[in-house]
């Protein structure tokens, strides 16, 4: 659940390991606090898309730099793995261009979570999060087609 929140909130291994670093950093300072009356998965998530977010907001403030020099390697696949790898490419790439809060409920969505699960995670009102969630997918479909 941890590894899923980060790739949704950075775009390399190196960031993606940090951020994993600070929700268990953050995970583990917090447990004390838990008082159970959520259940785990939920208060886990909580903890984790408030991290990633806080963290997501603090990177805006820095200027993005990237290597020229790294190049990505392609591993020929087989056809119908290839593809399907490449769709999968296609729709991290456009949920890489939602805002913060549409991140976590595609997220959240993609782990099977109910919208009354998501709504206790996310603190947004269950109409408020279908409304969304059907935005988000004109969204995608929009990104996806380009």
């Amino acid at each position: 659940m941890i590894y899923k929140v980060c790739r949704m909130y950075a775009n390399n291994h190196d960031d993606i390991q940090d951020l994993y670093q600070d929700i268990i950093i953050q995970l583990w300072k917090s447990y004390p606090k838990f008082r159970g009356e959520a259940k785990f998965s939920t208060w886990l998530y909580r903890i984790a898309i408030n991290t990633a977010l806080t963290n997501f907001r603090k990177q805006k403030r820095n200027i993005q730099t990237s290597d020229v020099e790294l190049q990505s390697i392609q591993i020929p696949y087989e056809e119908d793995v290839g593809l399907k790898e490449e769709q999968h490419q296609q729709m991290y790439a456009a949920i890489q261009l939602l805002n913060d809060v549409e991140k976590s409920i595609v997220m959240l969505y993609l782990e099977d979570k109910s919208y009354d699960e998501m709504e206790e995670i996310l603190g947004i009102s269950n109409a408020t999060l279908r409304v969304k969630m059907n935005r988000i997918k004109d969204k995608l479909r929009t990104f996806t087609k380009k």
